[in-house]
């Protein structure tokens, strides 16, 4: 089976493994609920095992469900036509609380939220308005910000770059900041990395297309080592597991990760390569809203996760620590301080509020 091939049918088996076919139930609990509160999660299309939101969030609500004794269940949606369904089946649960992830649940958790004032929803990387509508957002800029300085600051070919599954405010907001960072790192150090796949003021770059072809991702990748990057950051989901694979077998090249840490969510065989992620903490935030919603203190407000609240931020740098000189690493967190402060301000037009 080619490596491609093994991608796909790795990330169908993870599906399967937790799918509720046909928005069948979820597995029961492994122990009884303190409580008779409970919460449902929904997915987007890219199921339950895509190494980035839907997996750090129902890690978030599978922390909540341990530490606040609720009981929680996942819907795992596999393609758009389930998106509807399993939040019509979220709402008849019963539960007092309702998780969705990502863009496209946007209109059925708007609708359901209307329709259900009783209900407590939320929706993790996207803005949906009602009166019990908590959006859960993070301004990844900042973060990313971090990962561009990082790798203008260990790039051997002085290229770099970036691409997106869809052009939307989420991915680019990630794009915006990687390009920022290495401009700064270029006004520092006299330097002129070039990062390629983006350009801010134009809002435009590199595009697969969609989140989940992991061949797309190779491509691509491929495209940008040919034309002499060596750090490469994709944000498109699965998709990034292509341009894993073409990092890999180049050798000399590093990925980073977006989401949560790829060195523990990518398969073990590509931590030689990974420089490191600009992580949301998704879990964190997840257990947070429960704990609002359970006890009665959940509001609308939108949650925006940021460095200065530890919503965002950049991973370790785990087997490629070498690579990142103690200059460097005290600049970065030098860096970070002055974003918190407020003495560098990251911009981005997809920054939430």
């Amino acid at each position: 089976m080619s490596r491609i091939g093994a991608l796909r049918a790795f990330a169908v088996l993870g599906a399967t493994a937790v799918v509720l076919a046909g928005c069948a139930a979820a597995p029961a609990p492994t122990a009884a609920p303190t409580s008779h509160f409970c919460a449902r999660m929904v997915t987007n299309s890219g199921g339950l095992q895509d190494r980035s939101f839907n997996q750090a969030s129902w890690a978030g609500l599978q922390k909540a469900k341990k530490s606040l004794g609720i009981g929680a269940e996942v819907l795992v949606s596999n393609s758009e036509t389930d998106l509807q369904p399993n939040v019509d089946q979220a709402v008849a649960s019963g539960c007092g609380f309702v998780l969705t992830v990502g863009y496209e649940l946007t209109p059925a958790t708007t609708a359901a939220a209307k329709a259900n004032p009783g209900i407590d929803f939320s929706i993790v990387d996207d803005t949906a308005v009602a009166p019990n509508i908590k959006p859960i957002v993070f301004d990844t800029a900042q973060a990313a910000y971090l990962a561009g300085y990082l790798a203008a600051g260990v790039t051997k070919t002085g290229k770099v770059a970036t691409f997106g599954g869809g052009n939307q405010p989420p991915v680019t907001l990630f794009m915006d900041g990687f390009v920022d960072g290495v401009a700064h790192y270029n006004t520092v150090h006299g330097t002129s990395v070039v990062a390629l796949g983006w350009n801010k003021t134009t809002q435009d770059g590199v595009f697969t297309g969609d989140f989940e072809d992991t061949a797309k991702g190779l491509t691509v990748t491929n495209g940008f080592i040919d034309q002499g990057a060596d750090v490469i950051l994709p944000v498109a989901g699965q998709v990034g597991e292509g341009a894993a694979a073409a990092a890999l077998q180049a050798g000399h090249v590093s990925l980073i990760w977006v989401d949560s840490d790829g060195y523990n969510t990518l398969p073990a065989e590509y931590r030689p390569i990974l420089l490191t992620s600009v992580l949301k903490n998704t879990g964190n935030a997840v257990v947070e809203i429960v704990g609002q919603s359970l006890s009665k203190r959940f509001d609308n407000s939108p949650y925006v996760g940021t460095l200065k609240n530890d919503g965002v931020g950049i991973a370790p740098f785990h087997d490629l620590a070498s690579k990142v000189s103690t200059n460097l690493d005290k600049e970065l967190t030098q860096l970070r301080a002055d974003i918190v402060a407020g003495t560098i301000s990251v911009t981005s037009s997809s920054t939430p509020k």
